[in-house]
């Protein structure tokens, strides 16, 4: 199954939601070199700084507290996500592993 995790156009943003029966927070912050995240699951720190890229896997180790692929989709194209278009032209989806 595809979730769509819900983000607004706005350059920092952080928000708390459930993914795949886990309790995430979520932190995007847009800097001069790019979309950054950092991500909490529970209370354990998953990433810290991580560049986002268009249709690339933002969670690299199959070992984590989250499974599946968490990435971000561009809408209109093939570009790296930009805070101007988080919602509506970058969208990002979390699929779990039953897929």
């Amino acid at each position: 199954m595809i979730y769509t995790v819900p983000l607004q156009p706005t350059a920092a943003q952080s928000m708390t939601c459930p993914i795949a029966g886990l309790q995430c927070h979520i932190w995007l912050r847009q800097l001069s070199t790019g979309l950054y995240m950092d991500l909490t699951v529970g209370t354990e720190a998953l990433l810290r700084g991580i560049v986002c890229q268009n249709g690339t896997n933002i969670i690299r180790n199959p070992a984590s507290l989250l499974p599946g692929r968490l990435y971000f989709t561009d809408t209109q194209g093939a570009d790296d996500p930009t805070f101007s278009g988080l919602g509506s032209r970058f969208l990002l989806h979390y699929e779990d592993d039953t897929s």
